[in-house]
């Protein structure tokens, strides 16, 4: 009997010292396709309610414009208060969901990151108007190694389309190089040419401007941010004749109401996308937003498994030609 005992100790001491020595497996890897690595504006920096253009009433022009960013809500996102604090909830959010970013924004703030966390971002540079630097500038910083992305690229708040004809040495270069490319299309939030985009046109986020460029660059890859959000049946056609065109999720998943973004996504899905869609969130300046954001393709009940992986994780691994094994 004692020897039954010492032996079942022993065997259950073994197991705790196993358990203590196992490393925790990490959580499925997820890839981000569109943070913004920003400066903190402290002006800017005030709470934020997920889902906050469930109620958009219109404004005066007589009238000072209501703020955009809605507050009212039980539990409202906290921004970062500087640049450490964000870096910090940056780097601790991607170690702690085995997440990696694609990235772009400020220089400083990117290079940061990517020297803090070498293995999980991906930087990209982005061109939204012929005066943001000459099309030499910008073939030198893709060749320089550092930057394996072209975007953000939004030509739409530039009153301008994406096949215009000032930025086609710009996707020129990309396309020669083999460098993705991430543009804007569809909805800029709620008043957005009353507020602070006075060249910003709806009609420019038309999927269908993309196409003479496209033509133009037939060996182009382009992901369309925001999944061309609200102009679903443009976005399906246009996938359905450009192979190569992929869509993100990203922005509208946290702003708008979460009917319509189950709606969108559906629709997208039983279209027969759904290996070319990304998950992104248009990460800016609230740290919880990644959670936000990802709860939202997590609790999608008419997605599978299998397609909640390939929208967190394996479409982008296709997209970006990026290796599998590096995320296991």
């Amino acid at each position: 009997m004692k020897k039954t005992v010492y032996l079942l100790v022993g065997w259950l001491m073994a197991g705790i010292a196993c358990a203590q020595t196992t490393p925790p497996k990490r959580p499925l890897p997820i890839i981000d396709v569109h943070v913004h690595a920003m400066k903190v504006n402290p002006g800017f920096a005030i709470e934020m309610c997920p889902w906050f253009l469930r109620d958009m009433p219109g404004g005066d022009p007589n009238q000072q414009m209501r703020a955009f960013l809605n507050t009212e809500c039980v539990d409202p996102l906290q921004p970062a208060k500087s640049d450490a604090e964000m870096e910090a909830a940056v780097l601790e959010t991607m170690k702690r969901l085995n997440m990696t970013i694609i990235a772009y924004g400020d220089p400083q703030i990117l290079r940061r990151w990517k020297k803090a966390a070498p293995d999980r971002v991906i930087p990209g540079i982005g061109v939204s108007s012929p005066n943001d630097m000459s099309v030499q500038a910008f073939t030198d910083s893709l060749s320089s190694g550092f930057y394996k992305v072209m975007g953000e690229v939004a030509p739409q708040y530039q009153g301008l389309s994406p096949s215009d004809m000032s930025l086609d040495a710009y996707f020129a270069a990309a396309e020669k190089l083999n460098i993705p490319v991430g543009i804007h299309m569809g909805t800029g939030g709620n008043g957005m040419a009353n507020i602070s985009q006075s060249k910003y046109r709806a009609s420019l986020g038309r999927p269908f401007l993309l196409e003479d460029m496209l033509a133009r660059h037939p060996k182009l890859k382009i992901w369309v941010m925001h999944a061309g959000y609200p102009m679903i049946d443009e976005m399906i056609a246009l996938m359905g004749a450009n192979a190569y065109v992929y869509v993100d999720l990203a922005g509208f998943i946290w702003s708008y109401p979460q009917a319509e973004i189950h709606m969108y996504l559906k629709r997208l899905v039983q279209a027969g996308f759904g290996k070319r869609i990304m998950y992104g969130t248009d990460f800016m300046i609230w740290p919880k937003l990644f959670e936000t954001s990802i709860s939202i393709i997590e609790n999608a009940d008419y997605l599978s498994f299998d397609q909640k992986r390939d929208i967190l994780f394996n479409n982008a691994v296709r997209f970006f030609r990026l290796d599998p094994e590096k995320y296991k």
